[in-house]
């Protein structure tokens, strides 16, 4: 089963078309697949939206009363996949503002075959870029990118802020089981969750892998969701939770895992690909 987590919020425009794309490119790729939407407390027309596109493609909605933010609704989106997904199911996270294609679904799958449990679409590999980005929007971005690069040196990634991601099921049900709720803590910080996820699962030991992507941004059909402020007190929080010398993420879990794993009366149900 192949799962494609959207989170929502005044996407009314947008649905309409990234929907039907995707449900085709699914189609030519396997035969069991959901589509997830969070409709993360809309102000437009995305609830009635959905309820209509609910008639023809398989979708299955989850919707918040009041705007919740990015964290929550992430959370919410892979808490259900992980209820419902085995261990050899895939995850698919993108953005519904149409500025992620399903056209990478097939790459990202290939990936994921070769025995890696994150694949990231990356703008910072051979072949990858950027559309419709101002200069200032894209140095921002290269620069923050760089520093979670030298702060956090996930194995084998460049791209830290695109949500465009392929995940096996079996490594999310497992970081749920052992994060809990903190699987995704920062919830109130915007745009941070997108890292978090990364610094979460490379505590656990996953294996990462990247292909190249190239962020359609002149395609985009809702104005832009992130708060500059608030995702940079983010970034700087997720600094201090992940190097702070007294029990911070780094070393804190460390030990917490070794309980975790050694608890286990049986061998986990999720097991680290080989090399």
């Amino acid at each position: 089963m192949l799962f494609v987590l959207l989170p929502a919020f005044n996407e009314e425009d947008s649905l309409p078309q990234l929907l039907p794309e995707i449900d085709q490119a699914l189609r030519e790729l396997t035969k069991q697949y959901r589509i997830v939407v969070v409709n993360d407390g809309s102000r437009d027309r995305t609830a009635q939206v959905l309820q209509e596109l609910q008639k023809s493609h398989p979708l299955e909605i989850i919707n918040h009363r009041i705007n919740r933010g990015l964290g929550e609704t992430s959370r919410d989106a892979f808490e259900w996949a992980a209820e419902h997904a085995s261990d050899t199911d895939v995850l698919i996270r993108m953005d519904c503002d149409c500025t992620h294609g399903p056209e990478y679904f097939p790459r990202l799958l290939s990936k994921l075959d070769e025995g890696y449990d994150v694949v990231i679409t990356s703008r910072f590999q051979p072949g990858g870029g950027q559309v419709g980005v101002s200069r200032y929007r894209a140095f921002i971005s290269s620069a923050a990118n760089l520093f979670m690069r030298i702060l956090f040196r996930v194995p084998d990634v460049k791209e830290y802020s695109c949500g465009f991601r392929a995940y096996r099921a079996g490594i999310i049900k497992e970081a749920i089981r052992f994060f809990g709720n903190d699987f995704i803590q920062l919830k109130g910080l915007g745009f941070t969750c997108t890292i978090e996820k990364l610094i979460k699962l490379k505590l656990l030991g996953a294996r990462f892998a990247e292909v190249p992507f190239v962020l359609r941004y002149d395609k985009k059909l809702s104005v832009s969701k992130m708060v500059t402020s608030v995702t940079a007190l983010g970034y700087l929080v997720l600094v201090i939770c992940y190097h702070w010398p007294f029990g911070g993420w780094r070393t804190g879990y460390k030990r917490l895992l070794r309980e975790y794993r050694s608890s286990q009366t049986t061998k986990p149900t999720y097991t680290r690909a080989s090399a």
